[in-house]
């Protein structure tokens, strides 16, 4: 049968001629799997493409991205769909399904890998584990590494490692004319520069190749919980600590409603609670002196913070965070002043949800250490990037909570800059854009954009407009 696009009908001949260039698959509306083909991680998103292309490798994806250009589609490119604005699918264009391609060939000797953008994180750290190595990764081991990448990547190695970018070394794009070419510091240097930090924007990333690091197999990680009522004094001696942790160690403070797992009391479940989550990226045995004054900030509830393996410190909050329930995240970078904390605490104590979280991610180390100008992720100075994330099982009353979440980051982020985290913008507005890349660093990316992809064809995305659609 025919497909109804919103530019016209793609003819069965057409697709059959789409298909027949491919080592993969083309799944149709009609198709049996078409529903769950099309569904994304996160269920707000609930979108019906004309096409979806499940790439084997690189060609398909030139062959997809070429049919796509012919035929005027919109372009939704998707790695591991975790896109919390919904860039990952489309109402009647082509989704470029990139889950398939899962290769990666590590080099133990010069500690690095070449990653096809298909992969998660669970994928990868399974692949560099292998040899006692890993790069910055998402704190959801579900997630995909492209969409991760690109956007910067804050996870437990950021200050000892820096992101995710920080780490990319070259990368292999397919461009909005069907080109393949190679991004590094000596061949297409300023597309390298925009790829991290910059999102999406400029073709599809077919591979990542990272600087990998020894880390693991054990390290010192976990969590350690405190009761509400001890969560004023348990926040503002983290931040007194977090100036003299070590690089080796980073945290995070959630903010959060206590879930009924077994290992909390009974009488606590459904309670808010603060969450002091930390890994050392070093020796377990030297990591204890780093984490036993996290222990001491109030009475925990409990304390689950010792040694455990990497890869179960990549997927500690899997259970958490699992496919198919609402989300909206926003961000803000902040600087964690008493009144800064005093309106996460405030926010704390209206989340609409169980499952709505305010997240205070600790920064500097490594991350503080490469110069703005280095990469597109140019937001250095600020010591810490708060997360305030609606998220709910079903869609009742979503959009209380999505104003929630805005309500709570415009009033957080005044104890900063106003700029935000570009993979956690909520919003495909221009205004977060410009939150993500202030100044001279979004004219810069500008450029890039009008050299690689004049006409927007990648526009699903933190869309920098090329100048002449501007």
């Amino acid at each position: 049968m025919s497909i109804d696009t919103a530019k016209g009908i793609l003819g069965d001949a057409t697709v059959a001629e789409l298909e027949a260039g491919l080592r993969g698959t083309v799944v149709r509306p009609d198709d049996a799997e078409y529903d769950r083909a099309r569904a994304v991680w996160n269920a707000a998103h609930d979108k019906h493409p004309a096409l979806i292309v499940r790439c084997a490798g690189t060609a398909d994806v030139i062959r997809a991205v070429e049919f796509a250009r012919s035929q005027d589609l919109l372009v939704a490119v998707r790695g591991g769909s975790h896109s919390i604005a919904g860039f990952s699918t489309c109402d009647d264009g082509i989704v470029i399904d990139l889950s398939p391609m899962k290769g990666a060939i590590v080099d133990p000797v010069r500690r690095r890998v070449v990653a096809q953008t298909g992969m998660t994180w669970g994928d990868l750290d399974h692949e560099t584990q292998a040899f006692g190595l890993a790069v910055t990764g998402g704190l959801v081991s579900s997630t995909g590494i492209a969409g991760f990448t690109l956007g910067g990547g804050v996870g437990w190695l950021v200050r000892r490692h820096g992101l995710a970018s920080d780490n990319v070394t070259a990368a292999e794009v397919v461009t909005a004319d069907g080109r393949v070419v190679r991004a590094d510091q000596d061949e297409n240097p300023e597309l390298f520069w925009a790829l991290r930090g910059g999102g999406g924007n400029f073709g599809v990333v077919t591979s990542l190749e990272y600087q990998l690091h020894p880390v693991g197999p054990q390290v010192l990680g976990g969590l350690i919980i405190y009761p509400l009522e001890q969560a004023r004094q348990v926040v503002t001696g983290w931040r007194e600590l977090t100036g003299n942790m070590p690089d080796e160690l980073t945290t995070l403070i959630n903010f959060t409603t206590a879930p009924p797992l077994p290992f909390l009391p009974p009488e606590v479940h459904g309670t808010r609670i603060a969450v002091l989550v930390g890994m050392y990226a070093g020796d377990p045995a030297a990591g204890e002196a780093a984490v036993a004054p996290l222990r001491t900030l109030g009475t925990p509830i409990v304390d689950l913070m010792g040694p455990m393996p990497y890869t179960g410190m990549q997927t500690l909050l899997d259970p958490l965070w699992t496919a198919g329930a609402h989300n909206y995240f926003t961000s803000a970078f902040i600087e964690p002043s008493d009144a800064a904390l005093d309106a996460v605490l405030r926010h704390h104590l209206t989340t609409p949800s169980p499952s709505s979280e305010l997240h205070l991610h600790q920064l500097g180390g490594a991350f503080a250490r490469v110069p703005a100008e280095a990469t597109a992720f140019s937001q250095r100075d600020s010591s810490v990037l708060c997360n305030v994330i609606a998220r709910s099982p079903d869609p009742t009353d979503f959009d209380a909570q999505i104003a929630w979440a805005r309500g709570a980051r415009e009033e957080i982020a005044r104890h900063g800059r106003g700029t935000t985290y570009v993979n956690f913008t909520g919003d495909a507005a221009e205004d977060k854009v410009r939150a993500a890349y202030p100044g001279a660093v979004h004219e810069r990316l500008v450029r890039v954009k009008d050299t690689f992809d004049p006409t927007n064809l990648f526009r699903l995305n933190q869309n920098i407009r090329p100048s002449k659609a501007a």
